[in-house]
């Protein structure tokens, strides 16, 4: 994983060369060359196979998320619990975005005007409201446009939180089911492990995306517009590092938890999340430190850290969407009211069910701008620098999918609390060699050797 960190950094640092290679040639948005085509090519390619993973993989997850309910008990109610805490740390996350967007103003001063193609905000709360009932079973959406040359073309597009909603369906129609809906189940299962088999396939070529598209922002925007893209970095890491050093400690706290064993137990997680930059790729690990390191039951840790790599994302949807949004209005010159506010926190809390693990960011720039309708053009000025934001989004992203469950196992006295507070050093926090955790009959969990002696004590 070193090494692939090491691969991100390199591309970030060739694409800005090749970027301005690009500019000094004479490439702009309107004259491009050759050089800034493949570097276009290559970014928006790379996009196009992340956003062809998102439907099935939202879809196969939150069905096993759910099925796993039936091994819990109690389950409604720690499902109730979990959302109501995922909602919550989205609502803090994302006033802390907007308070950060507002102080730090990282969008103003461009001299850039609003794209010609932009008639003003057409954002309403009922159109992203409406938006949340299926058109069909799969969300999608086609559209076909005539060109200059009078030639015909489709595009098909997807809305995600069309697709929750109906996978939330299926997965809770499948869990009344029972004995008859093994068979699915199973299948939908199996389809999740291969494709995040594939999602992990495509997270290795990321620094091919990111070489292209830091390399196009460069060569289209030019290196003092590229200047503004820093102080938007800078306030996306300032809400990361409250979120992850402030709240979350304090809420480890409030509930009467060691903030020191908090810092050591989610570092696993936060380390593969930052640097793999994908919540679905870090699942296991995240699952594992729940388990192992937080003290969750097993069983509820399968439904709830599940569930969390596609819906809980404090980085990617609430202080992402919160500051981009901001940033995008202000590089333009655009005013935003009052209520626009109100309509960012409201797209964040029930919009970061849209996220999907590996391109949660994209997903909810889009989301938020279309809602609040702010300028497109913004998602692929924000893409350039998406990789740097990326890394420290997901790392928090994981972190909290992780603790949530430990919040609400600790408010029903589920939660191991001497695996909490146990001694944690180096390399052995998730050893291999460690004894695997088997599900108890009311959903806690002990390894092997610990079921065997009880056993032989009855």
């Amino acid at each position: 994983m070193t090494n692939f960190g090491v691969q991100i950094l390199a591309a970030l640092v060739l694409g800005l060369i090749l970027g301005l290679t690009a500019r000094s040639t004479g490439h702009t948005a309107d004259t491009p060359n050759g050089l800034g085509t493949t570097l276009e090519v290559l970014g928006s390619s790379y996009i196009s196979l992340l956003r062809a993973a998102v439907v099935p993989l939202v879809f196969f997850a939150v069905v096993a998320s759910i099925a796993n309910l039936a091994k819990v008990t109690n389950a409604a109610r720690l499902a109730a619990k979990t959302l109501l805490w995922f909602a919550i740390t989205s609502l803090i996350a994302v006033v802390i975005g907007i308070i950060l967007g507002a102080v730090m103003q990282p969008g103003v001063g461009t001299g850039q005007t609003a794209p010609p193609d932009y008639e003003g905000k057409t954002g309403s709360w009922w159109a992203f409201l409406q938006g949340l009932i299926p058109s069909n079973f799969l969300g999608l959406s086609a559209s076909t446009t005539a060109g200059e040359d009078g030639s015909m073309s489709t595009s098909v597009s997807f809305n995600v939180l069309q697709v929750l909603v109906i996978s939330i369906a299926v997965g809770v129609a499948a869990l009344k089911l029972g004995e008859k809906a093994k068979p699915f189940l199973d299948f939908s299962a199996s389809m999740l492990e291969v494709i995040q088999k594939v999602l992990w396939w495509i997270i290795r070529i990321a620094p091919i995306g990111t070489v292209g598209l830091i390399g196009n922002a460069v060569a289209s925007y030019g290196w003092d517009t590229m200047g503004t893209l820093a102080k938007f970095v800078a306030a996306i890491y300032v809400g990361l590092a409250i979120v992850l050093l402030v709240v979350y400690p304090l809420l480890a706290k409030f509930h009467g938890l060691s903030i020191r064993q908090y810092f050591t137990g989610m570092w696993p997680a936060f380390q593969m999340g930052f640097v793999s930059r994908s919540s679905i790729g870090t699942l296991p690990v995240t699952q594992r430190v729940a388990e192992r390191n937080f003290g969750v039951p097993r069983g509820y840790a399968s439904f709830a850290v599940p569930l969390g790599a596609t819906t809980k994302m404090d980085g990617c949807a609430a202080i992402y969407p919160a500051i981009a949004a901001m940033f995008v209005a202000q590089f333009f010159g655009i005013d935003l009211a009052w209520s626009d506010y109100l309509l960012i926190i409201l797209v964040s809390v029930l919009g970061s069910a849209a996220t999907a693990g590996t391109t949660g960011g994209v997903v909810m720039l889009t989301l938020t701008l279309s809602t609040l309708g702010l300028p497109l053009a913004g998602v692929g000025l924000l893409l350039a620098v998406d990789p740097i934001v990326d890394m420290g989004r997901t790392g928090v992203n994981v972190v909290g999918q992780a603790l949530v469950p430990t919040l609400v196992s600790k408010q029903e006295g589920i939660l191991d609390e001497d695996k909490y507070n146990a001694s944690r050093s180096g390399s052995n926090l998730l050893a291999d060699d460690e004894a695997p955790l088997e599900t108890n009959d009311d959903g806690g969990a002990g390894t092997g050797a610990e079921r065997e002696s009880e056993s032989s004590r009855a």
